[in-house]
């Protein structure tokens, strides 16, 4: 059995190098797990990732956390996913300090704006990779159009696209689910007992804290954020590209916690960091708190905040693996639900699609103007706005990346650039 020490080493480690993203996340844990140390098999991973990769949350973060569970139960889960988010962690709320206290010097500007840039393009690149993998037919693809329309042009909240998706594909799962994909049985019992105590456990540690924010701080940023973001935690299918569009179209829209500018700049400072890209909702709680502290000092809430956010946001994904793993291997058994999970995923790729137009129109366009559309509004760029360097900035990297160039290189080269084009504008 792997002792504790080598657990908290090697997740440690992984937690430190976790850069690239979930994929290269994912590749890092298969080279560390199965072929270094020989934990676990090819079979048994996978087989993790399957699970992984069917549940709301940051599936890199989850597949860390199966995997310490299958190590060495609950606590290696605890260990391994607490160690995989802790290095990102406080290098982003580290950072989160600098910009709201630096985010107008010129130099910080300029890196600010570089980084957004190549954020873009590695947001289309990811939007291509994951359209590559889901969409195989025309139904997918009408999904897919029908997500990005409901979003971009009548405001649907991301809840209820993901809602329907999932409703069209439990009653038409022969035109979602691939062939083979699913079984017309529903596998092994689970265990009743064992799983309502994992269930009332959870949730007294996910919503206790919440409950007490009320009485301590009285209706404001806290308490918002909490509910938030447990909100968030439930409905983010498809990883951390999906959920920033609901992310952004609550936070900028309706709370009016942060501008769309800088929706993209906490992007682009998860994305330099290690640990799961979802920590970007760290830097939001650390912005919106710092900025109404409910008469703390300035920094002190914009801490608290962060460690809200962190808290309701990764607290339900250790839920969702130790209760969630054997019912969703009853889940995928099911070709009803399979088909429901295909059509998710094609709507996962419409709601990217819109988040990818969102941040393109701010980042390459000064000026957006909204214009009626179908009985909605749309949001189109103002021509003369358009911005030479960040078109220039975007290009190049998509460029690099296009060609194989790893996101920290792409993202340093972009701060050097936007650096530069601010010098000498």
């Amino acid at each position: 059995m792997t002792g504790y020490g080598e657990l908290v080493r090697t997740f440690g480690k992984i937690g430190v190098l976790s850069f690239g993203g979930p994929a290269g996340q994912i590749a890092l844990m298969h080279r560390v797990l199965v072929e270094e140390k020989g934990w676990l098999d090819e079979r048994r991973f996978l087989h993790a990732l399957n699970f992984c990769m069917l549940l709301p949350g940051p599936e890199a973060m989850q597949l860390a956390t199966y995997s310490g569970w299958l190590l060495r139960g609950i606590p290696g889960g605890l260990i391994a996913g607490g160690l995989f988010v802790l290095p990102g962690t406080l290098i982003l709320i580290a950072l989160s300090a600098i910009y709201v206290h630096f985010g107008g010097v010129s130099h910080v500007e300029g890196a600010l704006f570089g980084l957004k840039a190549a954020v873009l393009a590695i947001v289309v690149q990811a939007l291509i990779r994951v359209a590559g993998r889901a969409l195989s037919s025309r139904w997918h693809y009408l999904v897919a159009l029908a997500a990005l329309v409901a979003l971009m042009v009548f405001s649907v909240p991301f809840p209820a696209v993901i809602l329907g998706a999932a409703i069209l594909g439990l009653l038409r799962p022969e035109i979602f689910a691939a062939p083979g994909e699913a079984r017309d049985d529903w596998g092994q019992p689970v265990s009743l007992a064992s799983s309502t105590v994992v269930f009332c456990t959870g949730l007294a540690i996910w919503f206790l804290p919440v409950l007490l924010l009320r009485p301590a701080f009285g209706p404001g940023t806290f308490f918002d954020l909490a509910v938030f973001f447990s909100k968030a935690a439930v409905v983010t299918f498809g990883g951390a590209y999906a959920v920033l569009a609901y992310v952004g179209q609550q936070a900028v829209e309706v709370h009016h916690w942060l501008m769309p500018q800088e929706m993209l700049a906490g992007l682009g400072l998860a994305e330099t960091t290690p640990g799961p890209l979802i920590l970007v909702l760290v830097f939001v709680g650390f912005v919106a708190a710092f900025r109404d502290a409910g008469g703390l000092d300035p920094m002190t809430g914009g801490l608290l905040g962060a460690l809200i956010t962190l808290w309701v946001t990764f607290v339900p994904c250790f839920i969702w693996i130790f209760l969630g793993a054997p019912f969703m291997e009853r889940l995928r058994a099911n070709p009803r639900l399979a088909g429901a999970l295909a059509a998710i995923t094609a709507a996962v790729t419409g709601v990217m699609a819109n988040l990818a137009i969102w941040f393109g129109l701010h980042v390459l366009f000064g000026e957006v103007r909204q214009v009626s559309f179908a009985g909605g509004t749309v949001d189109f760029p103002v021509p003369g706005s358009a911005d030479p360097a960040a078109f220039a900035i975007v290009l190049l990297a998509g460029l690099w990346l296009w060609r194989g160039g790893g996101v920290p290189g792409v993202l340093a080269s972009a701060i050097v650039a936007g650096v530069a084009v601010r010098f000498l504008a």
